[in-house]
């Protein structure tokens, strides 16, 4: 009983250590080799092939696992009292697990699931009722997706430190003053990227 529970925290460990090896391999180069993932994280291919079909499987839980992320970020920061708190909670804690880094350089490399589209419908709904209790607080013509453009903005792999220092440039830019100029990002355009090429 005792070694068949080392063995299934040591494949956890070893599952962890391959997702965040992806992770670093597709951020820089979504193209590269299922290989070179298997060469960062330091095992031998046949471990990966084990627990993922193939490069289409390692990316969509990859994916999958950032779309869980920013679900369970949204509901955190959900159960605060003040609109603002909980919107500036929310955003600075997406741009700080920087999952939408995986969203500009992994969309449309894969099919996603029944049940990633269902979590993306979640997460669209949590994030847009987070943005209505601060509408109040954004600047005339704001919409719901400017918060996944302003999300982008603060990815695409920049450091960890510039993310933080430019979504407070971000924030304070919804809030100041006149109104948003030019016409608010298409929900259509934004979900297209997902559809497989």
């Amino acid at each position: 009983m005792a070694n068949t529970a080392g063995r299934a925290r040591e494949a956890a460990r070893n599952d962890e250590t391959i997702l965040a090896a992806a992770r670093e391999v597709f951020l820089a180069d979504p193209r590269a080799p299922i290989s070179a993932v298997a060469e960062r994280a330091g095992v031998g291919i046949g471990a990966l092939y084990r627990r993922y079909a193939g490069k289409e499987d390692l990316l969509r839980t990859l994916c999958h696992d950032g779309l869980r992320r920013f679900i369970a970020e949204a509901e955190r920061a959900s159960r605060e009292d003040d609109d603002w708190t909980a919107f500036e909670t929310f955003l600075r804690a997406v741009v700080d697990a920087d999952v939408h880094s995986l969203t500009v350089h992994l969309a449309g490399t894969f099919v996603p699931t029944a049940q990633m589209n269902a979590d993306a419908v979640r997460a669209k709904e949590l994030a847009t009722t987070l943005f209505s209790r601060a509408r109040r607080y954004f600047r005339p013509g704001a919409v719901p997706d400017d918060i996944t453009m302003l999300l982008e903005m603060c990815a695409a792999g920049r450091a960890r430190e510039f993310r933080r220092r430019y979504v407070v440039v971000l924030l304070d830019g919804m809030r100041a003053g006149g109104e948003m100029p030019g016409p608010p990002p298409a929900g259509a355009a934004l979900g297209r990227r997902w559809g497989k090429p």
